[in-house]
């Protein structure tokens, strides 16, 4: 296994032909390779000449995206996320990345009532799905016991000092729902710095696309059916300089005593989510605000996910299992308004 964030399927199809270059024309240059766990996938229209990407581009993506890792790694034991968990009480001097991730990520988790809790990494670990899971469902008086050491509210951010601190010696913070649309936003910042303005930014999922791609048309990315068997696209949107990332219970879970248990806790009961919620999308201009929306809204379920999305006005995309292997398509205001054109692909109701 790939020490990473953690290993994460991928919840949006990238949509594209890679056409032959004409004679002259713009080329597209892709760039693709392992990175926190999963991968990655870059394409972007090369400014003029070369068929090839140059080898400071691939160092340029590579060393954004493993300082990340270095960085926010559950499975790295020196990463500085490591490093907080290990720190007890008081202050934790750190990095300006680790404070705007951890800063976003207590932000969506006040305004999701703590659907969003990146304290949650002990009941990750205890149902499975950490670096040293559990081989065995806890019971409900270790679920209780591990619900006293969590809690987003035990963790504050000093943006202006440079610290976090820890009000619970236990607390342990897991950014991997988060993380990868951190380093999709830092690739796409570090492209633009170079300046490259027509990309598509792909890491495990989490996607931003800027500009048009070699042909002038805007990018487009396919929303995937959320079925465990197969891979087949839902629908198709089109992405102009903004992010999309999508939170499901169908690729990432595990069976445990005869019943599939999905990988996303809801932290406010310390057990994987049960609603018939397979999929949530949200689009945002900053990939790390989609990605962790993405998981507070799946958390919240099919009622509260919805509403909430409303009365923030998120884009956000939700995906509801029915019978016989159909889904009912709920959009919030905020994504139809953007997306009024889309239709769903067939076997979908609306």
């Amino acid at each position: 296994m790939l020490p990473g964030l953690f290993v994460a399927a991928l919840l949006a199809v990238l949509v594209w032909r890679t056409p032959r270059p004409e004679p002259g024309g713009p080329v597209e240059w892709v760039l693709t390779g392992p990175t926190m766990g999963t991968a990655y996938t870059i394409k972007l229209v090369a400014p003029g000449g070369g068929t090839e990407p140059p080898a400071a581009l691939s160092h340029l993506v590579e060393g954004e995206l493993e300082a990340v890792n270095r960085a926010m790694s559950t499975y790295l034991p020196d990463s500085e996320l490591e490093r907080l968990n290990r720190h007890e009480l008081g202050p934790f001097a750190a990095t300006a990345p680790l404070l705007e991730v951890v800063a976003a990520a207590q932000r969506v988790a006040d305004l999701s009532g703590g659907a969003f809790d990146v304290t949650v990494r002990p009941l990750v670990d205890a149902w499975g799905f950490g670096p040293a899971g559990a081989a065995e469902a806890p019971d409900d008086e270790l679920v209780g016991q591990l619900l006293a050491t969590i809690g987003f509210r035990f963790l504050t951010v000093d943006l202006e000092r440079g610290e976090i601190s820890k009000a619970r010696p236990q607390l342990r913070v897991d950014l991997s729902a988060i993380a990868k649309g951190y380093g999709v936003d830092r690739v796409a910042a570090a492209l633009e710095a170079a300046g490259h303005l027509d990309y598509m930014v792909e890491v495990g999922g989490e996607v931003r696309a800027r500009g048009r791609n070699r042909r002038g048309e805007v990018w487009r990315i396919g929303i995937e059916r959320p079925d465990e068997l197969g891979r087949e696209v839902h629908t198709v949107i089109p992405l102009a300089d903004l992010a999309l990332a999508t939170s499901g219970d169908y690729r990432n879970f595990r069976v445990l005593g005869g019943r599939r248990v999905s990988h996303t806790i809801d932290p406010r009961v310390g057990r994987p989510i049960a609603h018939n919620l397979a999929s949530v999308s949200v689009v945002d201009p900053s990939c790390m605000t989609a990605d962790a929306w993405a998981t507070a809204l799946e958390v919240l379920g099919p009622a509260e996910g919805p509403a909430l999305a409303d009365r923030l006005e998120l884009a956000a995309l939700f995906l509801v299992r029915e019978a016989e292997g159909q889904y009912r398509e709920l959009r919030s205001a905020a994504w139809a308004a953007h997306f009024e054109m889309e239709q769903p692909a067939a076997g979908v109701s609306k």
